[in-house]
């Protein structure tokens, strides 16, 4: 098992970033919230899980070893593959799923794609012993005037080779959707809607 890639961020893309480690590049498909993170030409330590399969060798990356955790206890409930336990990890925090599957939430759940009602359902059943409690603090929520999460949209676009202008924006398209949103706003999710308005612009 592949536990972490450790090396220079040679490119990025929407889905993947690839880290040189000793003269080859791995690519690690990531989650948005992770990429933002991510630099091109800066050191990067992706916590890893590699998913074997008859026709291919996929490496998951991580920005910690509780996300890594959590990926890897959500493929355990039948009908989970990675995939879809990415794009959980894409919509939700580590602890937010735990919180979702301990006070079975059934809106959060629902709000991944591919998960309905009925699969929200099995899910409560078959995770609530595995995910166990949330294990961070509960974070404050955020008043109507905080503006983290555009700083780091805006870096994350820039990192992923977008001009300001265009990344200015995106940040201002998305802007109505974040400013609905409960709390603090999540980056991945405003990244992906970033990247369709941008995609829809050229």
């Amino acid at each position: 098992m592949i536990a972490f890639v450790s090396g220079t961020v040679a490119a990025l893309a929407p889905d993947t970033a690839v880290v040189e480690v000793g003269g080859v590049g791995m690519a690690v498909r990531c989650t948005p919230d992770t990429l933002s993170g991510l630099r091109v030409g800066a050191p990067a330590r992706l916590a890893t899980s590699l998913v074997v399969r008859e026709d291919s060798l996929t490496l998951y990356g991580f920005a910690d070893d509780d996300e890594r955790q959590v990926f890897e206890l959500l493929q355990t409930a039948s009908g989970v593959g990675p995939r879809l336990a990415q794009a959980m990890l894409a919509v939700h925090t580590p602890d937010a799923l735990r919180r979702a599957v301990a006070t079975t939430d059934e809106k959060a759940l629902t709000a991944v794609p591919g998960i309905g009602k009925k699969g929200a359902q099995k899910l409560f059943l078959e995770l609530k012993d595995r995910l166990g409690a949330p294990v961070g603090a509960a974070a404050a929520a955020a008043g109507p005037g905080s503006t983290g999460w555009r700083d780091q949209l805006h870096a994350a676009l820039i990192g992923l080779g977008y001009a300001a202008r265009e990344a200015d924006e995106a940040v201002a398209a998305v802007t109505p959707q974040a400013e609905a949103a409960e709390g603090t706003p999540q980056v991945g999710p405003l990244l992906k809607a970033a990247l369709q308005t941008l995609n829809r612009a050229r």
